[in-house]
């Protein structure tokens, strides 16, 4: 690969060529990779780039740790759209914002990134099995991902995962193994059986290279406002993958001077488990927590990509915002309500966390933010009928009908 230098350790230094089966640092630190920004300035411009007819996540090649032999992944991931609100914004008190729905992505969620990129090494490696660790969100988009490729997965879930992630895991044909343990347990046990068979390893936490595809939800969003970056960006945040990804991918094209100044990271997480945020708000090191959240995607008490997310956050002079169950749900709502934008709870969670800001006085009148919905409300149902609630049940009768919207508040007009 001409445009990368190598891979280095986060946490002691230490160099690795970037061979397509990376991972952990022999010192138990996740590795980076490094890229030759001389080259990449040498081979892309934004003229070259506008004039490209692929509008997905490999429109960015010259930015992305592949060979130039390795073909696009077969399903069409990113170049997901990037709305404009500015009725939310009105309501939030802020200059300008835009919504970026990833939950358009095939198996509906920002994680196809991290998976396309997954495929594309393992067929570098010489691989015919991946498989992984995950909430739900992450298992499906390489189920689905895999599938197009011709590849086959191992895919290890918590059994609390949602039935909608589950019924994709199963329709796109994963081995599927439901764990009756939390997610920290499930790792485990996928680590001990890849590491036993020598399948490719997709978790997220071990493979340096998955945050390289989730950062194209952030090239993305920096080509679709011209190269004008906004102040802030609200993101919801599990294990830290996604976040550090974002980060990588902004300072990427600051280094090859497609961008002048860098954003704020506004990191969401939940209440009910936050182990990233409460290391930002107390100023140290994290440590585990319980998992206690509807947004299961976010659910992790134990985060395998803490350092390159702490990184992002306190690089990028951050927040740390933490909501309740209750304030998604009404995010959910809201998004829906406003944007005609539909969310799961951990997708979300970002706009949960930016209007609590908002509303906290953090973030300045004059501000613009992109918030970035992570998955779509149709990976999870049962909370989507919670947040919004049941619809009008009668007889085919119209009086019925306007007696039952009058009972809830609604006059019928």
């Amino acid at each position: 690969m001409k445009n990368v230098k190598y891979a280095k350790c986060v946490r002691c230094g230490k160099i690795y060529e970037a061979v397509p089966n990376l991972t952990n640092c022999v010192c138990g630190g996740i590795l980076d990779i490094i890229y030759d920004y001389e080259y990449i300035k040498s081979v892309l411009t934004k003229d070259k780039l506008a004039a490209r007819s692929n509008r997905s996540m490999w429109r960015y090649r010259e930015l992305l740790p592949v060979e130039e032999t390795t073909p696009d992944t077969p399903l069409r991931v990113g170049w997901s759209p990037l709305y404009e609100e500015p009725r939310l914004a009105g309501m939030l008190g802020i200059r300008k914002l835009w919504v970026k729905d990833d939950g358009q992505n095939p198996t509906a969620s920002l994680k196809d990134r991290a998976s396309a990129m997954a495929v594309a090494k393992a067929i570098e490696a010489g691989a015919k099995t991946i498989a992984c660790s995950s909430t739900g969100n992450a298992a499906s988009s390489l189920a689905g991902n895999a599938a197009a490729a011709g590849l086959k997965t191992y895919i290890f879930v918590p059994d609390r995962a949602p039935k909608g992630k589950v019924a994709q895991l199963m329709i796109f044909g994963a081995n599927v193994i439901s764990v009756k343990g939390n997610y920290e347990e499930t790792f485990k046990m996928s680590a001990e059986a890849i590491e036993k068979y020598g399948w490719y390893n997709r978790n997220a936490a071990i493979n340096p290279y998955l945050s390289e595809g989730k950062k194209t939800v952030a090239l993305e969003i920096a080509e679709q406002l011209n190269w004008e970056m906004p102040d802030y960006l609200a993101i919801s945040v599990g294990d830290g993958c996604t976040i550090a990804g974002v980060w990588k991918g902004f300072k990427d094209l600051y280094a090859i001077g497609f961008i002048d100044k860098l954003p704020r990271l506004i990191s969401a997480q939940s209440t009910g488990c936050y182990p990233i945020n409460r290391a930002i708000q107390e100023g140290g090191d994290w440590s585990p927590m319980e998992e206690n959240t509807i947004a299961d995607s976010i659910s992790v008490g134990v985060p395998r990509n803490a350092d390159k997310a702490l990184m992002a956050i306190r690089e990028s002079n951050g927040l740390a915002v933490c909501v309740t169950d209750e304030e998604i749900l009404a995010a959910q709502r809201l998004l829906g309500r406003t944007c005609g934008v539909f969310g799961e709870p951990a997708g979300v969670t970002g706009t949960a966390a930016l209007k609590k800001a908002c509303e906290e006085g953090l973030i300045e009148k004059n501000a613009t933010v992109v918030s970035v919905v992570t998955g779509n409300g149709l990976k999870d149902v049962d909370n989507a009928i919670r947040s919004a609630g049941e619809p009008l049940h009668i007889e085919p009768d119209l009086e019925k009908m306007v007696e039952g919207f009058a009972k809830r508040g609604v006059i019928v007009e």
